[in-house]
């Protein structure tokens, strides 16, 4: 197991170091100067050579690399030039938004979609299983921004049981909980479909196992045989779809926060492009591509807790 996560750690640190030269490089091909962005097209060149020599956009694109490299490894990860603030700070503050609606949203999807998942397939070929898929059909077609406005619809403007947006902070966790409902949920929804349908099948395949019929040869119900043994086994499958249903949700959730005006990261990154404040960009999508790399990691870990055999490749 040792060599197992030793040889995990070394690749996540590879993959870091090539994420962050990609990142950096996308972005410094970004066509137009940034600095003539944010002056306007009247600015004088001696403002224009000062703000980009303050900018950093005067060094060659090693230099500049090197110096935002070394700047992440010790947490300094540059100055936004909109904001005029620390862009870790920035990040810090919409992280607080954006982990826990990823976090309330993966886990609304599990509670959903595997009580979902194992009913169709205990039950396939019949009037359940065919109920179960279409109503996870009818959840991944359904646009996720429009099944958010029609909670707002219902939930705030009708029921006026939750707020229709906005995020108060987490001074009051009770209202910064209530307002993360709504979004999560319209996250959540096309999550659960697709989850459940995984699930479906890879416990399909399973209980056309051999140890499978064991089991059910020696008393066990459908359902015990389900549980017991046939879920532990399906679960590898389900694994990678909730990891990068997890990158998903915390990285690309920016449609469900702008349409609840919520400050997490993904609308961070769409303020800070619309605003041209590339350090701010390519931090952020830093931090998210690392979270990426870092819920593939956790991912393979759970693997080989899952199966053992997985720990000796």
């Amino acid at each position: 197991m040792l060599r197992y996560l030793i040889r995990r750690l070394i690749s996540l640190g590879l993959s870091l170091l090539v994420a962050s030269a990609l990142i950096f490089s996308v972005v410094a091909l970004v066509p137009g100067d940034p600095a003539s962005f944010m002056l306007g097209t009247g600015a004088q060149p001696e403002t224009l050579a000062a703000l980009r020599a303050q900018m950093g956009l005067d060094q060659p694109w090693p230099v500049r690399y090197a110096a935002w490299l070394g700047g992440v490894l010790t947490g300094d990860l540059g100055q936004s030039f909109t904001y005029k603030t620390p862009v870790a700070g920035l990040i810090a503050d919409r992280v607080q938004v954006s982990l826990p609606l990823a976090l309330m949203a993966l886990l609304l999807a599990v509670v959903i979609a595997f009580p979902a998942g194992m009913y169709a397939a205990s039950r396939r070929g019949r009037a359940g299983d065919a109920a179960v898929i279409g109503a996870t059909q009818l959840g991944i077609a359904l646009p996720n921004f429009w099944f958010a406005m029609l909670l707002v619809l219902l939930f705030a403007v009708n029921l006026r049981l939750l707020p229709a947006g906005g995020f108060p902070g987490w001074g009051n966790p009770a209202a910064a909980l209530k307002s993360l409902i709504l979004p999560a949920v319209a996250l959540a929804l096309p999550q659960a479909a697709i989850l459940a349908r995984v699930l479906r099948s890879a416990l399909i395949e399973t209980l056309g196992q051999d140890y499978i019929r064991t089991a059910r040869a020696k008393g066990l119900t459908r359902g015990q045989t389900l549980r017991r043994h046939g879920l532990r086994n399906a679960l590898i499958p389900v694994l990678t779809i909730m990891g990068m249903q997890f990158s998903f949700l915390l990285a690309g959730a920016i449609i469900i926060e702008n349409v609840f005006y919520l400050p997490g990261l993904g609308r961070l990154i769409f303020q800070a492009i619309t605003q041209r404040d590339l350090i701010v960009v390519q931090s952020a999508v830093l931090v998210m591509v690392a979270a990426v790399i870092l819920v593939t990691f956790v991912v393979d870990l759970a693997y080989a807790a899952v199966d053992p055999r997985l720990r000796a490749r």
